[in-house]
C-alpha cells in the first residue's frame, strides 16, 4: 500500500474531490444542528478555504474531520457573536410584544415552542426527522445517509412525532 503524501490535498483534483463528497453533507450537518438563520452555506466555504489554505498540512483521510471541526467551531463563534449583540439589543430595544396583535403573538409563541421542542429531540431523532420532513428523503435513503437501519430509521421519526404531538397539543 502506498502512502498518501500529504500535501496531495493541495492539488487541485483530490480538493474538487474532497468538495463534492463533503460539501452537502457539511451543510446539512451545519443546518440541522444549528438552524438556517445561521448561513450554514457560508461557513461551509469558509471551511473549505481553511482547507485549501492549510492543505500541506492536512491528509486527504483527514480532510472530512478537519473540516467538520472547523465549521463547527466557527459556527459556535458566529453563535457567540450573535448572544452578544442581543444581549445589548435586549437592553436598549422597548418590549413590542404588547403592539402586536394576539394572534401573531400566538402564533410566534407556537413557532418557538416548536422549534424549542424539535430542538430538545434528541440529535438522532431531530437528524432523521428534518432529513425526513425538511427534506423529504424517504426512510431507506436517510438509513443509507446515517449508517443505520431502515426500522431504527422509522423508530426515530415515530420517536420524534411522538414527543412532538405530546408537547404540541398543550397549547
Amino acid at each position: 500500500m502506498t502512502e498518501i503524501n500529504p500535501s496531495d490535498v493541495c492539488k487541485e483534483s483530490v480538493f474538487q474531490e474532497i468538495f463534492r463528497k463533503n460539501a452537502q453533507d457539511l451543510h446539512d450537518f451545519l443546518y440541522y444542528k444549528f438552524g438556517s438563520e445561521n448561513y450554514p452555506g457560508d461557513l461551509v466555504q469558509e471551511a473549505f478555504i481553511k482547507l485549501w489554505n492549510n492543505c500541506s498540512k492536512v491528509p486527504p483521510q483527514k480532510a472530512r474531520s478537519f473540516l467538520f471541526t472547523v465549521a463547527r467551531n466557527q459556527m459556535l463563534n458566529e453563535l457567540d457573536k450573535k448572544k452578544t449583540v442581543l444581549k445589548y439589543q435586549k437592553q436598549l430595544s422597548i418590549d413590542r410584544d404588547l403592539e402586536t396583535p394576539q394572534f401573531k403573538l400566538e402564533e410566534r409563541e407556537y413557532m418557538e415552542r416548536l422549534q424549542r421542542s424539535i430542538e430538545e429531540l434528541s440529535e438522532e431523532q431531530r437528524v432523521a426527522f428534518l432529513l425526513n420532513r425538511i427534506e423529504g428523503k424517504k426512510h431507506q435513503e436517510i438509513a443509507d445517509i446515517l449508517g443505520i437501519s431502515r426500522k431504527a430509521v422509522e423508530k426515530r421519526i415515530y420517536t420524534a412525532l411522538s414527543k412532538l404531538r405530546g408537547k404540541l397539543e398543550k397549547l
